[in-house]
């Protein structure tokens, strides 16, 4: 029987390309793109009826220490460790800071979105673009750290974004934000380390209630004062 060499080497072609072929496909079903992962994770904190984590905070160079707790859609509350008894609460509509070192509240009729929920990581996701910082892979949260998770950038769109770059660290089987650095354009740095969540306690909105403590001096929208 003669052998037809050509009609082999085509047919040899034609197996190795289907081999290829679905050898890639594999593999590409296996690669999560940074906005598919960033998706999952924005779903993921659109179920949360409520949540509770200590943050630890670095700005600059000076830390900071809260308990922020927060209730769908759009009520926020931060009491501090560091400084004691600071307090910020945003109720959806106003937003009140108590600053115990002066005696000072301030207040501010405002609307905004926390970056650490469902409605602040849409916004994100639509001002920002978002890559993997480091590929799809699972880092250490820190160098020589036990502690695993994938590291996604964010980068503004524009100029008029108040960050430059947000890094975000984000644990890959929780889908939870395990730390945030967000840099502006003058090089300052904002650093919150999230832990010990507590999800869906059932939480009200007596909760987001604050009686301004007597003899503080009152500075009514503050963000736009002169």
């Amino acid at each position: 029987m003669k052998l037809n060499i050509k009609c082999f080497m085509k047919k040899g072609l034609c197996v190795a390309a289907l081999i290829f072929t679905a050898g890639v496909s594999a593999f590409a079903q296996g690669i999560t793109t940074a906005n598919e992962f960033f998706k999952a994770v924005s779903d993921k904190y659109a179920t949360f009826k409520d949540y509770q984590a200590v943050v630890d905070i670095k700005i600059g160079n000076t830390p900071m220490a809260a308990t922020v707790t927060y209730m769908a859609p759009d009520k926020m509350r931060m009491d501090y460790t560091n400084p004691a008894n600071q307090t910020i609460v945003y109720d959806g509509k106003k937003l009140i800071c108590y600053l115990p070192e002066s005696a000072s509240v301030l207040t501010q009729d405002a609307t905004g979105a926390n970056p650490t929920t469902s409605e602040g990581l849409s916004l994100l996701r639509r001002y920002y673009t978002v890559s993997y910082e480091k590929g799809q892979g699972k880092v250490p949260l820190d160098e020589g750290s036990d502690e695993m998770v994938i590291k996604l950038i964010l980068w503004r769109r524009t100029a008029s974004e108040s960050f430059r770059n947000i890094k975000m660290s984000i644990d890959p089987d929780t889908k939870l934000i395990r730390r945030i650095v967000a840099t502006t354009p003058g090089g300052v740095v904002y650093q919150f380390d999230f832990k010990n969540y507590e999800i869906n306690q059932g939480l009200t909105a007596k909760r987001f209630e604050y009686d301004i403590p007597s003899g503080a001096n009152n500075y009514d929208n503050f963000l736009f004062a002169d």
